[in-house]
């Protein structure tokens, strides 16, 4: 049986790593690659990137931060990648194969898309035949509506799709996806736990390995999907960034729970 992952995922907005909060709202917490340091440490399985920034400026041009000024998201990306000593998918603003190339020849293993492939869903077969199904992860960022149903959403969260969650989640496989990010934008930043109904239907519905995240606020809850969903991985982040409720702890209470984890 393959043993499941704890991913760190680590959001960055306007080149600084953020604390998100239901897509809505962020809290600055500092330099992207401080964080990345400590990964290292902990000996972090894999690490996700996703660049959340919305008005297309690196420079905040603050010194109170220590953070080194920064013109665009390939000069942070070649930083992080020289710090980095794990897999790292890289993700945000990708709309072309031009974007996928710079971003894998700036160190990134993997590229993590949404919007880009709600635009031009061709963009995923394109990544799949040049890089390999595994270099292609599709974010599917959900939300519970009103009937109970789930919805995916783009644009960071703002606009939804037509299709159906299973619909668009068919078509991705079938196009060429190698793995699934599923984020639930209800329970981003609550550190409510994870909504496990929407983590288990797409596992049901899914043939690639799906990548649960949204919701941690206590290591129980990482236990709870690994005991009541198939998830190939969890992802999470706000908990992992700060040091009482380290990554290496996280892995020694879920294997000390008698979890299958690497």
């Amino acid at each position: 049986m393959l043993k499941r992952r704890l991913i760190p995922c680590l959001f960055l907005q306007n080149g600084l790593i953020v604390r998100s909060q239901e897509f809505t709202q962020f809290k600055q917490l500092g330099n992207p690659t401080a964080q990345l340091e400590r990964l290292n440490d902990w000996d972090a399985d894999e690490l996700v990137y996703v660049d959340i920034t919305r008005d297309g400026a690196y420079d905040l041009k603050r010194d109170d931060l220590k953070t080194a000024s920064r013109s665009d998201v390939l000069s942070i990306l070649r930083d992080i990648s020289r710090h980095c000593f794990m897999p790292l998918s890289f993700g945000g603003r990708i709309r072309d194969l031009e974007t996928v190339d710079a971003f894998i020849a700036n160190g990134a293993d993997k590229v993590v898309i949404n919007t880009g492939i709600v635009l031009n869903p061709d963009l995923i077969t394109q990544v799949a035949e040049k890089y390999g199904s595994q270099a292609m992860v599709v974010a599917l960022d959900v939300k519970r509506e009103a009937d109970g149903s789930y919805a995916c959403y783009s644009h960071n969260g703002r606009e939804r799709l037509a299709k159906s969650l299973r619909e668009w989640l068919e078509e991705v496989q079938r196009r060429g996806a190698g793995e699934i990010f599923l984020n639930s934008i209800d329970r981003d930043g609550t550190a409510n736990g994870y909504d496990l109904e929407v983590v288990n239907r797409v596992c049901e519905w899914a043939d690639v390995p799906v990548i649960a995240c949204g919701g941690a606020g206590v290591f129980e809850d990482f236990k709870e999907v690994l005991q009541q969903t198939p998830a190939s991985a969890i992802a999470a982040g706000n908990i992992f960034n700060f040091t009482e409720n380290a990554y290496r702890r996280a892995k020694k209470f879920l294997r000390d729970a008698g979890a299958n984890v690497r």
